[in-house]
């Protein structure tokens, strides 16, 4: 991980926010070259699952929202972490991270107890508790009550979707592992609604769409897997072993299996075994990459039934309901949320990403980037710099090549140095204006993954580029 922070930060994909002042912790700044790799990213991702679907539109929903969304949602309540105190050096740090010590400095930890993970404000002048509302700590809400909006104006049918790609903040106890887990993100996400009983077919199907296009971006499928929530489990005296969502009541336990709920005695269970699976949720799996730090979460996709809608009906007083021509009824739809975080994601198509490799007896550091993704599809260079005519037609090669592709113009060092650069970040092709270029009006294109070179010329350049690049500027 420390390479690839270090390439971070010396190369302008991501900086420390207000690192002049010392630096915020969780927050981090994405530079010149980051801002273009994230939005590659997010145009990629648009491009998947809103412009070439024809059951998805999309939404940009505001981060300010009425409080009683998040009553509704169980954000209010429930949105929290266990957190712990060192009686010593007074860190804290979240429970469920740390052994019986505090990892800082081994002293001894409070008792566990529950943050809320939102950030709170207030809107108008005056601070008090009605004036108190939150900043989002997920898109998916201002999808769910926007529904009948978005029903009633986009008029489609069942099944479809509305994605949404935004910034959401949680106060994290313990934001750690670079911009894995931070307090600012940014996420992609899509609620997916189809006809009950028909969840569990589309759940899958988004399971195997989502995988495949981190696989059809450049990552090696050998670096994903996926990986299944556990449900809580009641273990029976009579040695029956019972499997879903279990809430605890005086006498007995209630255990939801799908549509049905059982009441089991207290008596007749041996013990209760919580799962991780999320009270809204029939089934969730994340899709898991193999990052430095480890195998960790990269996308979540969630069967979350019909509770947000449900939930949101029974708050509001708005029935947020379908009507289903074939059935001449009106329906409460369940949901599908494939959750992706940008973030995330930028990290893990970095690491998946970078090589090290031994070129002429010296190192060659490459970003093998898929060129969809890359920040810069291509570099211009003039092979010597104080030739003023072969700096002018670099130049004006550049600017040129910048109205298709976003290009970079370089003159600041020898041309082998300026491969590295390129290569380093990730460019696929380097231009270089050499003085034959002054006689044959042509150029050299110099492929990053093969280092391969080829002689074209430059009426042609535009056409042989397109030919590589294909519409790789999304």
């Amino acid at each position: 991980m420390d390479t690839l922070v270090n390439l971070c930060k010396r190369r302008g994909f991501v900086f420390q926010s207000s690192e002049i002042y010392g630096g915020l912790g969780g927050v981090y700044d994405y530079g010149p070259l980051g801002v273009e790799l994230k939005n590659n990213i997010k145009r990629a991702w648009w491009k998947a699952v809103v412009q070439e679907r024809e059951d998805m539109v999309g939404l940009d929903a505001a981060i300010l929202m009425h409080p009683q969304v998040w009553v509704a949602s169980g954000h209010a309540e429930g949105f929290t972490d266990p957190m712990v105190d060192c009686k010593v050096c007074k860190k804290r740090w979240r429970a469920d991270f740390v052994g019986d010590r505090c990892p800082e400095c081994g002293g001894e930890l409070t008792e566990p107890r529950q943050f809320n993970l939102m950030f709170r404000t207030f809107i108008g002048p005056v601070e008090d508790e009605a004036a108190q509302i939150w900043l989002r700590p997920e898109t998916a809400q201002g999808i769910f009550v926007n529904f009948l909006n978005v029903l009633s104006s986009a008029r489609k049918k069942l099944p479809f979707g509305i994605a949404q790609i935004g910034k959401s903040f949680r106060n994290e106890i313990t934001p750690r592992n670079f911009i894995f887990r931070v307090r600012e993100f940014e996420q992609m996400e899509i609620e997916y609604f189809v006809l009950p009983g028909t969840d569990e077919e589309w759940h899958q199907r988004w399971i195997e769409e989502r995988l495949q296009w981190y696989v059809d971006l450049g990552l090696q499928r050998e670096n994903l897997r996926v990986r299944e929530h556990q449900p809580d489990r009641l273990y029976l005296k009579s040695g029956q072993v019972l499997t879903g969502r279990v809430k605890e009541f005086g006498t007995y336990y209630a255990i939801t299996q799908g549509p049905e709920t059982l009441e089991v005695p207290k008596e007749e269970v041996e013990r209760w075994e919580p799962g991780e699976l999320a009270h809204y949720a029939r089934r969730c799996v994340d899709i898991e990459y193999r990052f430095p730090i480890g195998w960790q979460e990269l996308e979540g996709i969630a069967n979350r039934t019909d509770f947000d809608l449900r939930q949101h009906s029974q708050h509001s007083g708005k029935e947020l309901l379908y009507f289903d021509p074939e059935s001449n009824q009106h329906v409460m739809p369940y949901v599908i949320e494939p959750s992706a975080g940008v973030d995330r994601s930028f990290l893990a198509f970095l690491a998946d990403a970078y090589h090290e490799e031994e070129v002429g007896g010296q190192k060659r550091v490459v970003l093998r980037l898929d060129k969809r993704l890359a920040p810069i599809k291509v570099a211009v260079f003039p092979l010597l710099r104080n030739r003023p005519e072969l700096v002018e037609m670099a130049r004006r090669i550049a600017a040129d090549l910048r109205r298709y592709w976003m290009t970079w113009y370089d003159d600041t060092a020898g041309i082998g140095r300026l491969y590295r650069r390129q290569d380093e970040i990730g460019t696929p092709y380097c231009i270089t204006v050499d003085v034959q270029s002054l006689q044959d009006h042509a150029v050299t294109i110099r492929d990053r993954d093969s280092m391969e070179q080829v002689r074209v010329s430059v009426d042609r350049l535009v056409e042989a580029l397109t030919e590589r690049l294909g519409r790789c500027d999304l």
